[in-house]
């Protein structure tokens, strides 16, 4: 008996360590072994923004970009002219509510809120609220594919959600070769990737959207003077993509600009 038991528990340490072994192998910190590239960023053309508009969330459709602002007391959903920065529609939040990312799924504005654990469903249109919804985490960004909502909360994961019914059906931890990519912010779809803003970094991320590995670092560097970032909360946060002309904006929290910038490959 003492022997059948010595041999079943031999067994059961082999398969356990072949286990772990494989686990191992293909954590991600294991698959990224290589420094994803590094690139800059030209501006194309400057457009003015807000600078009390504490960006969480941009968007750009059929010529009109798309805003939600945050802070509780000044959190709300816009429509803002491009060339001018003029608002030409608001709704704002109740006070209570620290406004986060928003994201345009067909008709319907989609919009988070910080901590709360509830986010808006709008017409597109009218800005009317057709629902509300809720989730377990905080909600800082969001965007969509098409089919899922893509959201994060503030740590390296990306949870895809339903657009119906708002339910959680996968998600990915985004990492590159150091490990898990912690602080994702602001969300965008571009071409088949994610791009994300890193909370208090000037760089974006640019995220596969399958496996969660980081496959491009854009270093945003110096596209806001230090005249304009003399207050710590204006970070880059917000970024936007024109997908019938192949535009792609940035800004930031309290940023009395907005870029519209074309990515330099890495020589």
């Amino acid at each position: 008996m003492n022997r059948l038991f010595k041999t079943l528990l031999r067994g059961f340490l082999i398969l356990a360590g072949i286990t772990f072994v494989y686990s191992s192998s293909n954590s991600p910190e294991s698959i990224a072994s290589d420094a994803p590239p590094v690139y800059t960023y030209r501006v194309v053309n400057t457009y003015p923004h807000d600078r009390d508009a504490f960006t969480q969330g941009l968007v750009f459709e059929n010529d009109v970009l798309y805003e939600g602002t945050g802070l509780r007391g000044h959190s709300s959903l816009r429509r803002v002219e491009l060339e001018t920065g003029d608002i030409l529609q608001i709704r704002d939040l109740p006070a209570r509510f620290f406004g986060e990312g928003i994201t345009i799924y067909g008709n319907k504005i989609i919009q988070l809120t910080w901590q709360s654990r509830v986010g808006f469903v709008y017409d597109k249109d009218s800005f009317e609220l057709l629902k509300e919804f809720s989730y377990p985490t905080e909600g800082w960004g969001i965007t969509n594919d098409g089919k899922c909502l893509i959201m994060s909360d503030g740590t390296s994961i990306l949870r895809f959600l339903d657009p119906e019914t708002f339910e959680e059906t996968r998600r990915v931890e985004v990492y590159d070769n150091k490990g898990p990519v912690t602080s994702l912010n602001e969300l965008e779809y571009v071409q088949g990737e994610i791009y994300a803003n890193v909370w208090r970094k000037d760089r974006i991320a640019i995220i596969a959207l399958q496996t969660g590995q980081v496959i491009g670092w854009v270093n945003m560097k110096g596209i806001l003077n230090s005249g304009g970032r003399d207050n710590p909360a204006r970070v880059i946060n917000g970024i936007a993509y024109d997908a019938k002309n192949k535009r792609l904006f940035v800004t930031g929290k309290l940023w009395p600009k907005l870029f519209e910038i074309e990515v330099i490959s890495p020589e």
